[in-house]
């Protein structure tokens, strides 16, 4: 009979504590990479940087920079999902701060629209820029970084079939219209040449509620009416 021999519990437990520390040191050297970044874009107005740049303002070297990333367009990527996840972080808090499940909806619909509206006054190359580069190019990476956003909408969306507010079923892809339809809006009712009264916030939530709910002339409420 062969013999099993475990591992002492001091070496797992020496060995777990190595991987904390080197597990932290990577996330710090890949943050410091992240906040040059962020500072270089926020002084040209634009993703047109060099890796290089990057890895002199982080005072690390490139050996470490591609340890950690690909190149440059993995680095944006980055930058980009950190700033969608960030995004949807404030909007669950907002929206959170409702208890009635359709006020929550409506909160998550108006403050997406206002995230997602190009303002001349600030410079947003990740998302006026790269994010277009991104759809064409990267369908996927896309996805991928919106994922948080859908996750959110979702849920709310659930939670209001849930309440009977809106028909149930279907919910991630009524989640993912509402969103892109939301999206669409906001930056196309910005596009020089629109319209004289760009679209409002209040007005996107009535066109997605009509949506969720159906014709806006026929509420759900008529149907226990006899």
């Amino acid at each position: 009979m062969t013999e099993v021999s475990e591992e002492p519990a001091w070496r797992q437990r020496a060995v777990e504590r190595s991987t904390r520390a080197a597990k932290l040191r990577a996330e710090q050297r890949v943050q410091r990479f992240l906040d040059s970044a962020q500072e270089l874009i926020a002084e040209k107005g634009t993703t047109d940087f060099t890796v290089q740049e990057v890895v002199d303002r982080s005072k690390q070297s490139l050996r470490s920079f591609y340890q950690h990333f690909d190149g440059k367009h993995e680095l944006l990527l980055a930058l980009f999902e950190d700033a969608l996840s960030k995004g949807a972080a404030e909007i669950r808090q907002a929206a959170y701060a409702k208890r009635d499940p359709m006020q929550r909806l409506r909160v998550a619909v108006e403050m997406l629209y206002e995230q997602s509206r190009p303002n001349p006054e600030v410079q947003r190359p990740l998302f006026n820029d790269f994010a277009l580069q991104l759809l064409v190019k990267h369908p996927t990476e896309v996805a991928t970084a919106h994922l948080p956003l859908l996750t959110l909408f979702s849920e709310f969306i659930e939670q209001a079939a849930e309440a009977g507010a809106v028909p149930e079923g279907k919910t991630r892809r009524r989640a993912s219209l509402v969103m892109q339809t939301v999206m669409f809006t906001a930056y196309t009712s910005s596009v020089p040449g629109g319209q004289a009264s760009p679209v409002t916030s209040e007005e996107v939530w009535q066109f997605c509620l009509g949506g969720l709910c159906g014709s806006p002339a026929k509420p759900r409420t008529s149907r226990t009416t006899k």
